[in-house]
């Protein structure tokens, strides 16, 4: 083979390797994995807030005010003993997990905390009487059945996992039953109901319209329940 031969056989040898070289591989593409959406779960306290008046929400968001105002004005009026014996049921921040109580008979105490009345004590505890927790459709209620005040209402859940929400309102005298929340605005009730300790509840009504600042109904349950 001739010099001249050999050297044009090399650069076309040469030639289609870089061309062979310059030439890219398409590599199949990959789909993206289509991103899932889980929908957000409802806030529970939207139930709740689309049935509850503008100003007792306005009340129940003032609880943590109505707590701090009412337990100084008890200290100042000398109740510091008395705020002691009573432990966790006047401690602001008591509420334990599982907060629903067992539906049955319970016996029941009314605490007024704080006043509007310079002349009233700022404090005041009543005799107890009974109230009634059961289930209407898949809500608690609450129903204190004897007094010339009766409060009765519903239970909600709560985003804040430690409560519910209480909308109710109050039969007076000789009636028969309270009438619906919301039918009559003066009437209305709202709060929260807490577990502050093993088989003990309490209600809390913040700004009612006692004149107090807070009122709170300890529940604990009666030891022996109808048909039991």
């Amino acid at each position: 083979m001739t010099l001249a031969r050999l050297t044009t056989t090399t650069l076309t040898l040469l030639a289609a390797i870089g061309v062979a070289g310059c030439v890219s591989v398409q590599r199949p593409k990959v789909a993206a994995p289509a991103a899932v959406v889980v929908p957000a779960a409802p806030a529970k306290a939207d139930r709740w807030l689309a049935v509850a008046d503008a100003g007792d929400a306005d009340r129940l968001d003032r609880l943590g005010s109505a707590w701090d105002q009412g337990l100084r004005e008890a200290r100042l009026g000398r109740f510091a003993a008395a705020l002691r014996e009573e432990a966790e049921l006047l401690r602001p921040n008591a509420a334990l997990a599982r907060p629903a109580p067992t539906p049955g008979s319970y016996n029941c105490r009314l605490l007024r905390l704080g006043k509007t009345d310079r002349r009233a004590p700022a404090l005041e505890r009543f005799k107890p009487f009974f109230c009634y927790v059961e289930v209407e459709n898949d809500l608690l209620t609450i129903v204190k059945q004897t007094g010339s005040e009766r409060p009765a209402g519903r239970l909600w859940e709560d985003d804040v996992t430690t409560r519910l929400i209480f909308l109710g309102s109050v039969a007076l005298g000789n009636e028969d039953q309270p009438k619906a929340y919301g039918e009559d605005q003066a009437r209305n009730m709202a709060g929260v109901l807490e577990r502050v300790a093993p088989m003990r509840w309490r209600l809390v009504i913040p700004w009612p319209r006692s004149g107090a600042k807070l009122e709170l109904f300890e529940l604990t349950p009666v030891a022996a329940q109808p048909g039991t």
